[in-house]
C-alpha cells in the first residue's frame, strides 16, 4: 500500500514532477493528429464521449481489448464472482490519476456510480451496478442483472474509469491529460504527468476536420503526422509521396443500416427484406475502396460472425414488394394506395464512407421501384434519436470487448438505449437473455449466431460491409501501427518522441 501513501513529501515530489514535466513537454514539438471526430465534452456519460476519451488517449477503463484481440486487464488486476449478481474487482496498484492522486476502490466508485446514474447505455448489459470500496484495492461490485463475464461489461466503451474531484468535473487516468478543448475544432493534450513514460512522451494536438477529404490535403500539405480515416480515392495520390506513409488495417465497426420499424412503409417487414436484398454489397465495397461485404453483425474474424455473405437478389426483392402490395409504376416507382414508396436515407460526415455509399444504395432501390432521399447530417444523433428518418447508415465496433452481448442488448433490444430502429420482439429478446446464463465462449457464439438468424428475418438493419480503413502518417510517426480500430488512436507510446 505504500504506493497509495499521502504525505506531504509524496505531495511535493508530485507538484515538482508535475511542473519539470510541464517544462520539458513545451519544449517538444507537438504531435499533430487529424481526424473527423473530436470528444464533444469532457463528461464521460455525454454521448460517445467515454468512447472519445479512451480514443483520445485520456481514459482507460477497468479492462480493455489487445492488439491481438484478447480481453485483458488495464486498471484492474483481476475480477471473481463471488454470488448470482456479486462480483469482486481487484484493481492492480500503482495507478495514479491525472491530478496524482492514487487511483483507488473508493476514487473509482465515485465516478461509476455517477456514470449509472446518468448513461442509460452504461445499464444496456448488467442493469444498473451497484459499487462499494471493500479496501483501497478491491472494488465490491453489485449487478441488477446477471453478468456472467464481468471482465468484457467493463470494457464496453460507456464504462470509462475515472473519478470526480473536489469541484465535480472528472479526472482520468490516461497517458494524456487535457490542456485545451474546443468540441468542434481542436483538443490539446499534455503528457499526464503521473503516467509511466511521461517525461519522453511529446504533446498532441487533435484537430478535428468536417470531411476526409480536406484533412487528406492538410496532411498532404504537412500540417499533419497522423490523419485518421483517410477517404479511399486519396490513397493512391497519397501514397506517390517519399514523405508520406499510408497504413490500410481491418477494423471490428460494420456499416449497417438502422430500418426504422416505426414509418408506415417499413413497418412491414417484407418492405425491409425487399431493401436488404436489393443492396449489392460488393459495389458498396468498391465504392469505398475496400473491406467485404458483410456477412451479417460482426466482423468476418468473430467465432460468433456468419460465415456467408448477405445475399443480394433482386428479383425476390420486386416479388417481395408485389406481394406487399406496391405496385410498379409507369415512372418506375411503386405506389400503393396513391402513395409512392419514396424513403429518405441519412449518412454522416464523421464517417466518410456512409457518405459514399448513398448513391450505390440509392441507384440499388431505384431498381425495384423504391425511390431514396438521401441527406448527410451533421448533427446524427438528434437525427437518430428522433426517428426522422427511413434508414440511417451507422458505422459501429459491434464488439468492442471481445464478447457480442452488448451490441445487442443496447442497440436491438426491445426499449434498448440506443435502439435506432425502435425493434422490439419477444422472441429476439428472449434470445438474447440467454448471455445472461452462460460464460461459456461456444455457447455464448450460438446466441449470437441465433440473435443474427432473427435479425437476418425480421430486418430491423441491414448489415452492409465490413470494413477497412486508412491512416496517413508523416516521417515523424512512420512506425506507428494502427490498430483496435478507432478505439486507441492516440496511445501512450505514440507521444514517446524526442
Amino acid at each position: 500500500m505504500r504506493h497509495f501513501t499521502r504525505s506531504a513529501l509524496a505531495g511535493f515530489v508530485v507538484a515538482a514532477g508535475a511542473l519539470a514535466l510541464a517544462s520539458h513537454a513545451l519544449a517538444q514539438d507537438a504531435l499533430r493528429v487529424g481526424a473527423t471526430f473530436l470528444v464533444g465534452s469532457t463528461d464521460p456519460t455525454k454521448g460517445s464521449a467515454g468512447w472519445a476519451l479512451v480514443s483520445h488517449g485520456v481514459g482507460e477503463t477497468l479492462f480493455t481489448v489487445d492488439r491481438d484481440g484478447r480481453l485483458v486487464p488495464e486498471l484492474a488486476e483481476s475480477a471473481e464472482r463471488t454470488g448470482d449478481l456479486e462480483w469482486t474487482v481487484k484493481l492492480a496498484a500503482g495507478h495514479f490519476f491525472s491530478d496524482g492522486a492514487p487511483v483507488t476502490a473508493a476514487a473509482l466508485a465515485k465516478g461509476f456510480d455517477n456514470t449509472f446514474a446518468q448513461s442509460k447505455a452504461a445499464a444496456a448489459t448488467g442493469g444498473k451496478l451497484t459499487f462499494a470500496a471493500v479496501d483501497d484495492l478491491t472494488l465490491k461490485v453489485t449487478t441488477e442483472k446477471p453478468v456472467p463475464v464481468i471482465a468484457a461489461l467493463f470494457a464496453e466503451w460507456p464504462l470509462i474509469a475515472y473519478t470526480l474531484g473536489a469541484d465535480g468535473a472528472p479526472v482520468f487516468t490516461g497517458p494524456y491529460a487535457i490542456a485545451a478543448l474546443a468540441p468542434d475544432s481542436h483538443l490539446d493534450l499534455t503528457p499526464n504527468a503521473h503516467y509511466p513514460g511521461a517525461a519522453g512522451r511529446a504533446p498532441v494536438v487533435l484537430r478535428k476536420f468536417g470531411d476526409a477529404q480536406t484533412m487528406a490535403l492538410a496532411f498532404e500539405a504537412g500540417e499533419l503526422d497522423l490523419a485518421f480515416g483517410l477517404p479511399a480515392e486519396s490513397l493512391s495520390r497519397l501514397k506517390a509521396s517519399p514523405d508520406l506513409t499510408v497504413k490500410s488495417f481491418t477494423v471490428g465497426y460494420q456499416y449497417y443500416g438502422f430500418l426504422n420499424t416505426e414509418r408506415p412503409a417499413l413497418a412491414d417487414v417484407k418492405v425491409r427484406q425487399a431493401i436488404d436484398l436489393a443492396v449489392d454489397r460488393a459495389q458498396l465495397v468498391a465504392a469505398i475502396n475496400g473491406g467485404e461485404p458483410a456477412t451479417g453483425a460482426f466482423a468476418p474474424y468473430f467465432p460468433f460472425a456468419p460465415k456467408d455473405a448477405r445475399p443480394t437478389d433482386a428479383a425476390k426483392a420486386a416479388s417481395l414488394l408485389d406481394e406487399a402490395g406496391w405496385a410498379a409504376g409507369s415512372d418506375g416507382v411503386r405506389t400503393r394506395d396513391g402513395k409512392a414508396l419514396r424513403l429518405t436515407a441519412v449518412a454522416y460526415p464523421l464517417r466518410p464512407d456512409l457518405v459514399t455509399m448513398l448513391p450505390v444504395l440509392k441507384a440499388d432501390l431505384a431498381k425495384i421501384g423504391v425511390a431514396l432521399d438521401t441527406q448527410v447530417a451533421e448533427n446524427v444523433g438528434e437525427v437518430a434519436t428522433s426517428g426522422d428518418f427511413d434508414i440511417l447508415l451507422w458505422a459501429q465496433h459491434t464488439a468492442p470487448s471481445g464478447d457480442p452481448a452488448f451490441f445487442f442488448n443496447s442497440m436491438l433490444r426491445g426499449g434498448a438505449p440506443l435502439n435506432y430502429a425502435r425493434y422490439a420482439n419477444a422472441d429476439f429478446d428472449a434470445i438474447i437473455d440467454g448471455f445472461a446464463r452462460t460464460a461459456d465462449a461456444d455457447a455464448r457464439a450460438k446466441i449470437a449466431l441465433a440473435a443474427q438468424e432473427k435479425l437476418f428475418e425480421d430486418v430491423p438493419t441491414s448489415f452492409l460491409v465490413s470494413p477497412e480503413w486508412h491512416v496517413g502518417l508523416s516521417k515523424r510517426l512512420a512506425n506507428y501501427e494502427p490498430w483496435g480500430s478507432d478505439y486507441h488512436v492516440i496511445r501512450a507510446e505514440m507521444g514517446e518522441t524526442r
